[in-house]
């Protein structure tokens, strides 16, 4: 970094008042409960997504969304909010690990250590954090409450006919058996196919596969027992109630289209004795089903596979373990697939139809078998094609297009009782004759799958359950937390056994029984942080009565006000997180049926040279770097300022420097720099009455809309009239000190440290955090002058500055005695004057 010259103390005053708001609690908010705890006021909850404190440290591009919150966070609690606005760290994770694993060094010293790093740097921007609120997902009274939230999940299960999660000791005392009961609990064992890597020693999940293989990793397909979570049984209410959230459509249609809700009919294929269900959005395209497909994993395979199409389906079988569902579906564009040698019946026609496999087909979605209509889809035309397939027309198209490959509705063809009727009509008589012959039946399906809630790793929260006699057993209440034990060594096995399994006097008990060996996912505490903030230090429940109802109050579903964060969270983080609230809803632990009301995305911030920052580009920006050399108010201003907080912006140092600049006029306005270098008071600001109406008008105006556009969150144009009003002061021989104070008061949630020095060596007693947000008055903003725009044959030659009582023809007139006009309307005639009132006028001339 440069040395060049300061152009205002920021390195003096930044620190000073960082240390004053730490010493005071400045943002300190107090609970229901607490003796200055004010419930007249009423609440707004402000929430950053969760961050992994990693090892790097923050970049330039983390700040933007925090940014975003202290603004408005700072805004509200002086317009007479109760402001929630905390902080704390997504701690557990694989990277902490990783080091473990390379040093031998507890992951908690890491962990440790990074938040250190994170919290400086934090404190270093001036955000206006409740500190005392911090929260971790490692510390031991946290993972006792992610433990007993799991609990509820184990301990219920969903009554489909109230649709709500309900207490497995309902079944209980019906005189259900253990094993029904095991079979319908929200958190049960079941062996799953997973992404294990061996060198890694866990499972991960198959947004994580790519990543990792891309760093080397080995990654392959096995089956393993599994916790699971039964997040399907709500795929309907986490459609339904996301209508009335204040989210982006975007994310909205990211998340029902995740859950993947589909309308059709299951029909039931006879296959070599068995009866294999499919699922079909579209039943009345079945007697154009040529072909079916069952997954490779599909148990019926080895039993239907003839002799002579064994090996090469085994080979397949084997090469398909090592995809990814994402490299199966929706990244698979290479169409591969074997014959069986057996053939199933079409219960419409009875036509004998063949069987392949194919890895595209996965037993986690649906049934693990499809019926294909070549004819009208495109993944089942390109199979055809390549494996030389019938492909028979049942749909006609409405326009002139092609039938092969035609997806849309049209009208039944080639289809028996169903010729001749359009689609929509050709389903619902095709359902009812299923239903009618008993070979199929009406259902609603979804492309969600239940959540797999285990992995094998070291660093994360122990299932707080036992095993004795092949059933697993919940831990005690009273004997939460249950923490993982310390290990000599952090080395995966190899194989899939989970390192906890090391720690041998911790797995068995002396009962006989055995602990849980698996840990839960780094997921597990970032799905409930925002009610643990709540009530951060309550001992005796994850939130209390009161602090949930008051901080979940008011007339919307959602419990945070507004959240904000980056898109790569759009749809898992937040998927869970309903999840987790909607049953502790339907179990009364909450009064909301959602977390958050209002979501906002933050746009990407890119490097200079227009990529995203990544170490391996080189062109990571240091926060720490950009606060030395201009101070942290410029940092925040000019996040701010790069364009609308939603878009994708390149980051540039030069922008910071303008900003900075700003920043400087503004100080200048109050102070001057003596030879000595201190900064006395500018003979300037003075406590005067402004007589300025020009002036007061832009003062007020600037009020208003920064008021305004904080609440949209629309903080660049906040910026841009702030400096429109800063230019006002310098262009004037006086700034009264009623005046500029306004300017400071709406500077100060964006610039705290540089209004709040100004403010107190103005004479300032009382912080600007610490006073109302001020209002504006109406009658300053009327103009006693518009300014009119003067063009000459279309061309702009002039501004004039009128009364709006003046009369046309004075306008007129004075637009014409215009000496920059005159100079390109001087011996010509003029044809024709156009006056558009208040705005402008316009003359032709030649």
């Amino acid at each position: 970094m440069s040395d060049r010259r300061i152009p205002f103390p920021f390195d003096e005053f930044e620190p000073k008042w960082q240390a004053r708001w730490d010493a005071e609690k400045t943002f300190r908010t107090p609970n229901p409960g607490d003796a200055d705890f004010d419930a007249s006021k009423p609440k707004f909850y402000v929430l950053d997504m969760f961050p992994y404190p990693s090892g790097s440290g923050l970049h330039v591009g983390h700040p933007e969304g925090y940014t975003a919150t202290d603004i408005i966070g700072r805004a509200k609690r002086r317009q007479g909010f109760n402001v929630l606005h905390p902080m704390g760290w997504d701690s557990f994770g694989l990277p902490a690990e990783q080091y473990a694993i390379k040093t031998g060094q507890h992951p908690a010293i890491t962990t440790t250590a990074n938040i250190a790093t994170f919290k400086r740097q934090l404190k270093s921007l001036g955000f206006g954090y409740d500190w005392d609120r911090e929260i971790a997902t490692t510390d031991p009274e946290y993972v006792r409450w992610t433990q007993w939230i799991f609990l509820q999940l184990y301990s219920s299960y969903y009554d489909e006919e109230t649709q709500k999660a309900r207490p497995v000791a309902e079944l209980e005392a019906k005189g259900w058996t253990r094993d029904q009961i095991d079979a319908v609990r929200l958190a049960f064992v079941h062996e799953a196919p997973v992404n294990w890597s061996p060198d890694l020693g866990t499972v991960l999940a198959n947004e994580e596969v790519e990543e990792w293989r891309n760093k080397g990793h080995i990654v392959e397909r096995r089956p393993l027992r599994q916790w699971m979570l039964r997040i399907t049984s709500y795929a309907q209410r986490l459609i339904d109630e996301l209508e009335p959230l204040d989210w982006p459509e975007g994310i909205k249609l990211l998340q029902r289209n995740w859950i993947g809700r589909s309308e059709g009919a299951e029909v039931d294929f006879q296959l070599a004795g068995h009866t294999v269900t499919v699922f079909t959005t579209r039943p009345d395209t079945l007697f154009g089903a040529t072909y079916m497909v069952l997954a490779p994993e599909h148990p019926y395979v080895s039993e239907i596979t003839t002799a002579d199409q064994k090996a090469a389906v085994e080979a397949y079988i084997t090469a398909c373990a090592a995809k990814s569902d994402l490299e199966r579906g929706d990244l698979n564009k290479d169409k591969s697939g074997v014959f069986t040698g057996a053939y199933a019946t079409n219960p419409v026609n009875g036509a004998q139809i063949p069987v392949w496999i194919a890895d595209y087909v996965m037993m986690g979605y649906g049934t693990g078998a499809i019926m294909a209509v070549p004819a009208h889809d495109e993944r089942d035309f390109e199979f055809a094609q390549k494996f030389d397939l019938p492909i028979v027309q049942v749909v006609q198209p409405t326009g002139d297009q092609e039938w092969q490959g035609y997806t849309d509705p049209g009208t039944a063809v080639n289809s028996g009782f169903l010729d001749g009727l359009p689609t929509t009509e050709a389903k619902a008589k095709m359902i009812g004759w299923l239903e009618d012959e008993g070979r199929g039946k009406r259902r609603v399906q979804f492309k969600l799958r239940d959540w797999l809630f285990s992995r094998q790793r070291y660093w994360g929260e122990p299932f707080p359950l036992t095993w004795k006699d092949g059933h697993h057993y919940a831990v005690p209440d009273s004997e939460l937390p249950l923490l993982a034990p310390p290990l000599e060594d952090y080395k995966p096995s190899g194989s899939p056994e989970p390192l906890l399994t090391k720690a041998r006097e911790w797995v068995e008990l002396p009962d006989g029984s055995v602990r849980e060996t698996n840990t839960m996912p780094q997921w597990a505490g970032s799905c409930w942080y925002y009610l643990r903030y709540c009530d951060p230090r309550n001992s005796g429940r994850f939130i209390s009565e009161d602090a949930e109802s008051y901080w979940g109050g008011g007339e919307k579903p959602g419990m945070v006000d507004l959240y904000v964060g980056g898109t790569e969270h759009a749809v898992l983080h937040l998927l869970y997180a309903r999840f987790w609230h909607k049953v502790l809803f339907d179990l009364g632990h909450v009064h909301t049926n959602e977390p958050f009301q209002r979501l906002v995305n933050q746009g990407l911030i890119l490097g200079e040279d227009g990529r995203k920052m990544s170490k391996s580009f080189g062109n990571v920006v240091n926060p720490d770097d950009v606060v030395r050399e201009y101070g942290a108010d410029s940092l925040r201003l000019y996040e701010m300022f790069m364009g609308p907080l939603e878009q994708v912006k390149p980051w540039s140092m030069k922008g910071v420097e303008g900003v900075s600049r700003f920043l400087a006029r503004v100080w200048r306005i109050a102070f001057n720099q003596n030879d000595d270098g201190h900064w006395d008071v500018s003979p300037k600001v003075q406590d005067v009455p402004c007589t300025d109406k020009e002036l007061l008008r832009v003062v007020h105006e600037t009020v208003k809309k920064v008021t305004e556009d904080i609440e949209k969150l629309s903080f660049n144009t906040a910026i841009s009239q702030m400096m429109i009003c800063t230019n006002a002061f310098t262009q004037v021989e006086v700034a009264p000190l009623k005046e500029f104070t306004l300017l400071l008061h709406a500077l100060n949630p964006f610039a705290p440290h540089l209004s709040e020095e100004i403010h107190a060596r103005l004479g300032g007693t009382t912080p600007l955090s610490e006073t109302a947000w001020p209002s504006y008055d109406e009658a300053a903003l009327v103009s006693d002058e518009i300014e009119v725009v003067v063009q000459v044959n279309g061309k702009l030659r002039d501004k004039i500055r009128i009364s709006p009582a003046t009369a046309q023809a004075d306008v007129e007139a004075l637009a014409q005695a215009s000496e920059r006009v005159k100079e390109h309307t001087d011996g010509k005639t003029i044809r024709k004057v156009i006056y558009v009132p208040g705005k402008l006028v316009s003359i032709v001339a030649n």
